[in-house]
């Protein structure tokens, strides 16, 4: 249950795109055609898959606190937390030129419809964001971080895919000329992004069910127990 709440939390609720923006400048550059999107979405997709993962085990065993403790207990005392921010962005640099030249070798089309913007992921603020919302909430398990690059990566896979494909066919629209181009973008964006807000009641209908079957319990009791007290004083006199 919590791989699926954490799934569906990471892409519809809190989206990299419409819960914290982040991504955008990739996420407004190559969305101009559904074909470019797909290729960037899943490129994201995998680096986060990859790197939130990698992350979090040198998180747990190299950067925490005395996570170097399994070398012995002489480097247990050691603190490397201050090299967090280098040693993620060196893993997600890695990666993202592993996928860089996958994508030359497979896909030359896509390689240079994406241009300038596949490199950029390194510097993607959703993909080191991933790893850090990963450190800051504290997740669990490497499955759970896992599940949770996987399903940022999907999340800002669907943003871009949908933005881009409201731009393809708001090419034949009448938009008002002041508005044209990144203008129309940025607030079908921010009405996405209130229509994603919406999700969180997914996670939260049931808490509150649960409250007030919690209250009602409550109030039941003293009402049977004031009855109860009142039937012994009776018996007694």
């Amino acid at each position: 249950m919590e791989h699926v709440e954490l799934f569906f939390k990471s892409i519809f609720i809190d989206n990299m795109v419409f819960a914290t923006f982040l991504g955008m400048c990739s996420y407004l550059a190559v969305s101009k055609k559904v074909s470019t999107a797909v290729g960037l979405g899943a490129a994201v997709i995998f680096v986060l898959a990859i790197t939130v993962p990698l992350n979090w085990l040198l998180d747990q065993y190299v950067l925490q606190p005395g996570a170097l403790s399994w070398l012995g207990a002489e480097y247990a005392d050691y603190d490397l937390s201050f090299l967090s921010f280098i040693m993620f962005i060196a893993t997600i640099a890695t990666m993202v030129q592993l996928v860089e030249i996958v994508v030359e070798k497979f896909s030359p089309s896509l390689y240079n419809s994406l241009g300038i913007f596949l490199p950029l992921i390194a510097v993607n603020c959703a993909i080191l964001g991933g790893s850090l919302f990963m450190q800051s909430r504290e997740i669990a398990t490497l499955g759970l971080a896992l599940n949770y690059g996987v399903a940022s990566g999907i999340g800002w896979f669907l943003a871009i895919l949908a933005i881009a494909a409201i731009r393809e066919k708001i090419r034949y629209s009448n938009v008002p000329p002041a508005l044209r181009g990144l203008g129309i973008t940025f607030i079908i964006t921010g009405l996405m992004a209130i229509g994603f807000m919406s999700f969180g009641g997914m996670l939260t209908g049931g808490d509150d069910e649960a409250k007030e079957e919690t209250t009602v319990a409550t109030q039941v009791v003293p009402t049977e127990t004031n009855t109860e007290l009142a039937n012994n004083t009776k018996i007694e006199e």
